[in-house]
């Protein structure tokens, strides 16, 4: 559940302060420049959302549209915004109990952030996720098995019901709140902290190689080195238990961050795993500098849901003999 005490207010209220943050210059900064540390690099460092309605794929009824006139974009988020309000239910019915949260409780934006994309994919060209390979499929089939029976145990569910990994990445994709991260940089290293799970990524530029092959981490094995003024960071070391929309062990993770302005900051990742997929695919989702705090997300603290569904999962077990 989102813990963030400075959105008490209310949702609505915190975005339309992140929307002006987003056109106003920073501190000390000139409109539109791009801060720099000591050393001369790209400063980073900073509270950044990429809460957005832009969907990761390209919807059916828009192939062909790589991107939204302005007042489409308007119109769309007004759409998706409406769609997704958790307050129009009935109390009392079983929709109801479904949608859990009320809308307070949510961020998942209320604009495409500046790009008017229509897709957050933007390779492919069509916006779409590629084709999974025999084995990718094979994979998914057996996910798809494990859902659909009644759990054995908390290990079947979901890393998000079981609070290890959501929407923190890597790679980084918008999720229902917490789309909210923290950069801090050096000379020899930068560090990725997420609100979502409060998972940190530390992040070396030294040069260093990658860990031995047999050595895997749930957020994979990240080496940083810039490129003008992008950072690059790659990731390789992945377990087969951390899978983004189908990846697996062999996922190879290319990130890219740019400072565009003082209040931007551009986000790129490659997906490149050949047994999983049948080419790599690309996002771009930018970001927009935000003055709030970070907090701590406490998701496995009381976590009654997942006793419930198990208790439920042995009640169907019982009712099936």
């Amino acid at each position: 559940m989102n813990q963030r005490l400075a959105r008490a207010a209310a949702c609505a209220a915190t975005i339309a302060g992140v929307v002006a943050l987003a056109v106003a210059p920073a501190a000390g900064q000139v409109a539109g420049a791009v801060p720099r540390t000591s050393d001369g690099r790209p400063d980073l460092q900073g509270n950044w959302s990429f809460a957005t309605v832009t969907p990761l794929e390209r919807p059916a009824d828009l192939a062909g549209k790589a991107t939204f006139t302005q007042e489409e974009a308007e119109e769309y988020a007004r759409r998706v915004i409406d769609r997704n309000d958790s307050d129009r239910r009935t109390p009392g019915t079983a929709g109801d109990v479904a949608l859990a949260y009320n809308n307070f409780w949510y961020d998942r934006g209320t604009s495409t952030v500046g790009t008017r994309q229509t897709s957050l994919i933007v390779d492919p060209k069509d916006g779409r996720l590629p084709a999974l390979t025999e084995e990718g499929q094979r994979a998914a089939g057996k996910r798809a098995e494990i859902r659909g029976h009644n759990t054995e145990g908390p290990e079947e569910r979901s890393l998000a019901e079981r609070c290890l990994l959501f929407n923190a990445g890597p790679p980084l994709l918008p999720g229902p709140y917490n789309n909210n991260l923290q950069i801090v940089q050096t000379r020899d290293y930068v560090v990725i902290a997420n609100e979502m799970i409060h998972d940190v990524r530390v992040v070396p530029l030294d040069g260093r190689p990658h860990l031995p092959s047999q050595i895997r981490h749930w957020l994979g094995d990240p080496r940083g080195r810039w490129e003008g003024d992008t950072l690059i960071v790659e990731s390789t070391n992945f377990t087969d238990k951390t899978a983004v929309r189908g990846t697996d062990r062999n996922l190879h993770l290319i990130e890219r961050f740019r400072r565009v302005d003082a209040n931007t900051l551009q986000y790129e990742f490659t997906v490149d795993d050949p047994t999983a997929f049948s080419k790599p695919w690309t996002v771009s989702l930018p970001m927009a500098r935000f003055d709030e705090q970070i907090y701590e997300y406490a998701c496995h603290e009381a976590n009654y849901a997942m006793e419930g569904m198990l208790k439920a999962a042995r009640m169907a077990d019982r009712d099936s003999r």
